[in-house]
């Protein structure tokens, strides 16, 4: 019996070794993101972008002798089950969180990385995200305060509209966007006539869109998602409106033409520069990789922000010699001007990232967009 014990114990011990040596020879990247869902096409589009940079970095030796290995959690685009990916994430012993696609999900996870002291990035735009003071977090896109001043002076200063409305669904995101676009208009000296919540993922939006033709607006700036931005378009070209629709940067995605069908001619989407139009080096390099690895191009610009987090921690580690995520995330917080996929890459200490490069562009009636102001 003794010996059986003493055997047991050994193997035990053999196999903590192991587990022990395997942990030492990679660096685990986590992937929290929608791949299945409303928003799947855009998760998916994350989980691919940063698998393929994990390939290529590996097949140059890795980081620092260690080969990246990516797990990936799908939080269906809630939060429930985002809070859950990030418990999951951070067992699996991953070092930097790569997501999520939503504020929502992103700031659903948030306190567990930052806990567990693990890096996240996100293209979360939602000003909340960074107002909980986790070291831990970086967004790599830019805040909505950005783009609603960027929307405030088009609307006011350029399009001169008279009359505004402004649509949001319930999330973090659309509510935190539309409050700030709604303040920078009114600020910018423009008139609000109307400020509505949708459902997300409601498929009528009849009731609400005609209560707003009663107001008369100019224009409709809707701050929710491409699933259901789609949807509105549809239905306010059916119900006559002449009333001109402007999407946020969450309806900058393929399937929104898909849903309004012929009505997403004309309609215009604030953003910044899509993967076609980004003029750097390493955008057109990645890009061609990702075409010939997955037989399609990114699903949206949030693909490369996301993969460009992940650059950036992976930069930070580097430049210290050292996985340690605390030195690597104060390294970042005095980041400036490293090259990205996306363009220059500078965090704040609130881990935002600095800079805007809004742009307006005009869906086409062949789909492709058109820009009208930047």
């Amino acid at each position: 019996m003794l010996k059986k014990k003493a055997l047991a114990v050994s193997l035990l011990s053999l196999s903590l070794m192991a587990t022990t040596s395997y942990a030492k020879d990679v660096l685990t990247v986590g992937v929290q993101a929608p791949i299945t869902g409303s928003y799947a096409n855009e998760g998916q589009g994350i989980d691919n972008a940063a698998r393929l940079l994990a390939e290529q970095i590996n097949a140059k030796g890795g980081v620092m002798g260690r080969q990246i290995e990516v797990i990936t959690c799908d939080d269906e685009g809630t939060a429930m089950k985002a809070a859950i990916c990030a418990k999951d994430l951070v067992n699996k012993g991953a070092k930097m969180i790569i997501g999520s696609y939503t504020s929502t999900c992103a700031e659903a996870a948030q306190a567990t990385y930052y806990r567990a002291g693990v890096l996240q990035t996100s293209d979360g735009t939602s000003d909340s995200l960074t107002s909980h003071g986790y070291w831990t977090f970086f967004r790599n896109s830019f805040p909505n305060s950005a783009e609603a001043t960027f929307t405030a002076d088009y609307f006011v200063n350029v399009k001169k509209y008279k009359r505004i409305a402004i649509l949001s669904d319930f999330s973090s995101y659309a509510v935190g966007l539309g409050n700030a676009v709604e303040k920078a208009i009114e600020e910018a000296g423009g008139n609000i006539v109307a400020r509505e919540k949708v459902k997300a993922g409601g498929q009528n939006f009849t009731p609400v869109l005609t209560q707003l033709k009663s107001k008369r607006p100019d224009v409709i700036f809707y701050a929710g998602y491409y699933s259901d931005g789609g949807l509105i378009r549809a239905q306010m070209i059916a119900l006559a409106m002449k009333t001109d629709f402007v999407g946020g940067d969450a309806n900058d995605n393929p399937d929104f033409a898909k849903l309004a069908g012929r009505a997403a001619a004309g309609a215009y989407i604030i953003n910044v520069p899509t993967p076609d139009l980004l003029p750097y080096d390493l955008a057109k390099d990645f890009l061609k990789d990702y075409q010939t690895k997955y037989g399609t191009m990114p699903p949206s610009i949030w693909t490369l922000l996301n993969v460009d987090g992940m650059r950036a921690f992976i930069h930070a580690m580097e430049s210290n010699g050292d996985f340690d995520t605390k030195k690597a995330a104060d390294f970042l917080h005095t980041l400036r001007d490293y090259p990205g996929i996306t363009g220059p890459i500078s965090f704040a200490q609130d881990g935002n990232r600095v800079g805007s490069g809004y742009m307006t562009y005009q869906i086409q009636a062949d789909g492709t967009y058109s820009i009208v102001h930047k």
